[in-house]
Order: C-alpha cells, then sequence, then structure tokens
C-alpha cells in the first residue's frame, strides 16, 4: 500500500469516528517526530501496539480485502498468562462496503464484535474439527447481545446498529460492511496480532508500505522501525 493512501485512509477512518461519537486518545494525533519524542514514556502504547493499523492482508487491494484498526488500550499477555492485571483490550475497525476480512480463528483471544453505526456487519460463520481447525460441514453457537443461538455452516449473520456478537476461539468467521460502511467496536481478551490471528488461507497480516510520503501518523506495524531504538 502506498503512504498517501494509508495517510488518506487514517482521515477518513477518523472522520467517521468523529461522526459517530468516538474521540481517540492524545496519543492517536502524535506526529511520528513527536511519537519518538514522547516513546521513553509510551513504552506501554508501543508494547502492547496500541494505535492506528490499516491492512490489505497482503492482496495489494484494499477496497477488496482490508480493515482499518485502531486499537485504544491492549493489555499484555504476559498478564492474561498471570490471571490477573490487565487481560482486556478494546479496538475500533471500519468495514467498507463489501470489504472483505477474510475467513479467520483465534487460539486464545475472545472478543465481542458491536455494530458501533452506520451500514449492516455480516459475519459468516464455521466451526472447527476437534484440533481447531476450520470445518466446513460444521456449525456451532454464539451468543449475540448474550443470547444464546446456533448456527450453521456457512450462515451469514446480520448484525444492525447496537447488536453484537461473542466469538470465542474456534468460532472461524469472516465479515464485511453490507449496504454501507460500518463503524465496529471489538471488546476482547488480550489482542495478539503477531500470532493469534490464524487465517484458512495463507495471507498476510500486514501490509507491505510503499513510501511515496512522509507518514501523517505512525501504524502500529511502524513501531519497530521507528519507536524501538528511541
Amino acid at each position: 500500500m502506498k503512504r498517501s493512501l494509508i495517510n488518506d485512509i487514517l482521515a477518513e477512518a477518523d472522520e467517521m469516528m468523529r461522526r459517530f461519537g468516538f474521540a481517540l486518545p492524545p496519543f492517536a494525533y502524535w506526529t511520528p517526530e513527536e511519537f519518538k519524542a514522547k516513546a521513553p514514556s509510551a513504552r506501554h502504547v508501543i508494547d502492547a501496539r496500541c494505535g492506528w493499523d490499516i491492512t490489505d492482508y497482503g492482496a495489494g487491494d484494499f477496497d477488496k480485502m482490508g480493515l482499518f484498526l485502531f486499537t485504544l488500550r491492549n493489555g499484555l499477555l504476559s498478564d492474561l498468562q498471570g490471571g490477573g492485571g490487565m487481560c482486556y483490550a478494546e479496538k475500533l475497525l471500519i468495514s467498507r462496503r463489501d470489504q472483505l476480512s477474510p475467513m479467520h480463528t483465534h487460539v486464545i483471544k475472545a472478543e465481542d464484535i458491536i455494530n458501533r453505526g452506520g451500514a449492516d456487519l455480516v459475519i459468516e460463520l464455521f466451526g472447527s474439527d476437534d484440533k481447531g481447525n476450520f470445518a466446513e460441514d460444521r456449525g456451532g453457537q454464539v451468543m449475540c447481545d448474550g443470547i444464546l443461538r446456533d448456527y450453521a455452516p456457512g450462515e451469514k449473520l446480520v448484525f444492525k446498529p447496537g447488536e453484537s456478537v461473542t466469538l470465542r476461539p474456534g468460532d472461524w468467521h469472516a465479515f464485511w460492511g453490507e449496504g454501507g460502511d460500518v463503524l465496529i467496536g471489538e471488546v476482547s481478551t488480550v489482542n495478539d496480532d503477531e500470532t493469534d490471528n490464524i487465517f484458512r488461507e495463507p495471507i498476510g497480516r500486514f501490509a507491505t508500505i510503499e513510501e511515496d510520503v512522509a507518514p501523517t501518523h505512525l501504524l502500529v506495524s511502524d513501531y519497530a522501525e521507528w519507536l524501538d531504538n528511541a
């Protein structure tokens, strides 16, 4: 992805989040130079990979397959493994109209996916086999706004603004906006995008960036290059 496109996506996403009443924390608006200067006091933000995140899943066609994310808060895996402390995470996501987030599951993370506003959110669901692998012939159960419901293999559940679903490890899911763009909330256990996203197809989680202009703000995938020695 070109950095100029990423900068445009950030600006458009910020406008949509504000339109639905969500204001981001101050660190969201630091320039790269400000982030470097403040890195010693912002180690948790860096280590927990809070901040801006854009992916095209390595496919090179963001409008067709991609996702915008902003991680507002995130604990550390050590807290989760220790059974106490900051064991939770929260994100805002934007899925554009018919923009696919491809089929995947998580080994550790359970998550509430909430339609925060905009169009309908469609989630396609499959169950797992006995080893947790994708199972085309298996359904399962999820909670929708706290109410348990069964899903058939490949069933597409539609969530309108305010509605939500709880997904657990082994619930294979893909999602997209239907009829327009949708603002999504995610409340989960500790989020680890490096190792805990298991895709059905062998695709990448982070985009390769072509630096045609300077970044407006750093992505979480920029932290290693820009901030590790700060």
